[in-house]
């Protein structure tokens, strides 16, 4: 994939497709250390050790509509071809976490691409599940946590326009406050 948020995207959809109430995504990043780490975590259905081996493989799929299952084999070759490493861990009945970690000044990094746009979607096409997105850099964090949002609106569902609205804005000025103010995609 030619940018890291389709990866997110893939892999959270697998959590979707899991049976996940709750996604949990994050995005750490750190010049001064060379790295960019990037987990997603849900309490889906889970994995025993041998399906969690078949997700890793290729040529395996447990989708009917393609022959190969190439998300997360793709994700893990993403991150190891940057000398980083690639963890999934999985319990049946519990859930499953994803985690690829890449040395960020590899020449064979991949950008991670629009990230706010990634989460904005995932909340507006799943908006019966709960998404905690965290990113950090050298400069600070931040959170979204739609289970707050919902506190606060009462009722109103995450794929309102205004809501979603509020969504991108957020995470563009959070975002802009932890890179430093730069222009973000």
């Amino acid at each position: 994939m030619r940018e890291l948020s389709l990866n997110v995207m893939d892999v959270a959809q697998n959590s979707v497709r899991a049976q996940a109430d709750l996604v949990r995504i994050s995005v750490e990043e750190s010049d001064r250390e060379d790295f960019l780490r990037i987990t997603i975590a849900d309490d889906g259905c889970g994995m025993t050790e041998e399906q969690v081996q078949q997700v890793i493989d290729p040529f395996f799929t447990t989708r009917t509509t393609r022959k190969v299952g190439l998300g997360v084999p793709l994700f893990k070759l993403s991150a190891e071809q940057t000398g980083g490493s690639f963890d999934i861990r999985s319990q049946k009945g519990v859930g499953t976490t994803t985690t690829a970690t890449y040395v960020k000044s590899h020449v064979d990094m991949t950008p991670l691409g629009d990230i706010n746009s990634t989460v904005e979607i995932l909340i507006r096409c799943n908006p019966g599940i709960d998404f905690v997105f965290t990113r950090s850099t050298d400069l600070g964090s931040f959170t979204l946590d739609t289970r707050e949002l919902r506190e606060v609106l009462e009722g109103v569902s995450l794929d309102t326009p205004d809501v979603l609205e509020w969504i991108r804005a957020y995470l563009t000025e959070q975002t802009q406050s932890i890179i430093g103010g730069a222009d973000i995609p």
